[in-house]
């Protein structure tokens, strides 16, 4: 699986900067003490535009199309945050958009990504996992209307675009006389830290970088640890919607392995008391799914004494009655 080179990172960057927002780079004192760590860094991509890191990733993705391509469209399977993502890119660039979202995902991301211009068809999964079952129904919508089928993680284009959040991390970590000791990064499928490990290894051999996951569907920190992708074999609830692939995407683990990370897996009563504690001390509002690292920091103890840690909080597409609900069952 071919790995993105530090050029094909920087092109990424470059040209997706043009269509997204430089999110802010939150130093939080208040979490330096709740965790021991010297200094925290909160790298807000919940307030990327469309809610999360997902545009970086697909605008770079459908820069790639052929005038043809690029006509006809492009379909993927998504549970909300790459959908809109996607949809929010194709507007940019007028590309028409098809996103194949599993009939259970949360209802505020399909009218989300339907209010960008996609087209939303919803999967049915019954006793499936039901990214398997959004796939194939993205496949066969692919062949039968001729349309691109984009995979929403399992691309090194997409893993090359997602690098940008890693990069401009990077440039604000200088900006603030700082370096990372510990980068934590929330992992479904991998696009995500795929491009922030290879983002960080490339300016720091000596930074440590940690998939977080949630429990029951850490297939990227199982598949580090065994070396080769393993897959998952949960059929558990999550509050994380998000983070519910089986398995990590090739190009992903290739990308996380060759730079050295390493996986931790967090429960639900752990993701609870992050969303609280991002809402109370960084006045954030996030998902759950976009929460996970955080509750990777505060579920740290003692390690972290003396470091500097950045944490990457993603998705903030949440509906308003959820997040209360979430909140009041935070302990």
């Amino acid at each position: 699986m071919t790995v993105p080179a530090a050029a094909d990172l920087a092109r990424a960057y470059a040209a997706t900067r043009v269509a997204t927002r430089r999110t802010p780079l939150l130093e939080s004192a208040a979490l330096a003490r709740m965790s021991g760590a010297a200094r925290v860094f909160v790298k807000a991509e919940s307030l990327q535009l469309a809610g999360s890191f997902k545009i970086r990733g697909a605008y770079w993705r459908l820069l790639q199309l052929d005038p043809g391509e690029r006509a006809k469209g492009v379909v993927a399977y998504s549970s909300g945050n790459f959908a809109q993502g996607l949809a929010a890119a194709g507007a940019m660039l007028g590309v028409p958009v098809t996103i194949v979202m599993p009939a259970d995902a949360p209802e505020a991301k399909r009218r989300a990504t339907e209010g960008h211009g996609a087209r939303v068809i919803l999967s049915h999964h019954g006793d499936r996992p039901r990214e398997e079952a959004a796939a194939d129904l993205a496949c066969a919508t692919a062949a039968e209307a001729g349309l691109v089928l984009l995979h929403p993680f399992d691309d090194p284009a997409i893993v090359a675009g997602q690098a940008g959040a890693g990069l401009e991390a990077l440039e604000q970590l200088a900006e603030a006389g700082a370096r990372a000791d510990l980068v934590l990064c929330p992992v479904g499928g991998g696009g995500l830290i795929g491009g922030v490990a290879l983002a960080f290894r490339g300016a720091d051999p000596a930074v440590a970088i940690r998939a977080v996951e949630p429990e029951g569907y850490d297939g990227m920190g199982r598949s580090l640890a065994a070396g080769g992708p393993e897959r998952v074999a949960s059929g558990r609830a999550t509050i994380c919607d998000a983070l519910q692939a089986t398995r990590p995407g090739l190009a992903p683990f290739a990308a996380a392995r060759m730079a050295g990370a390493s996986g931790v897996a967090v429960g639900d009563a752990a993701v609870r008391r992050a969303l609280r504690v991002a809402f109370e001390q960084l006045k954030l509002v996030l998902e759950p799914s976009g929460a996970i690292a955080l509750a990777g920091l505060l579920e740290a103890g003692d390690e972290l004494a003396g470091q500097t840690v950045i944490v990457f909080v993603t998705g903030g597409n949440v509906a308003p009655e959820a997040f209360m609900t979430l909140l009041a069952e935070a302990c």
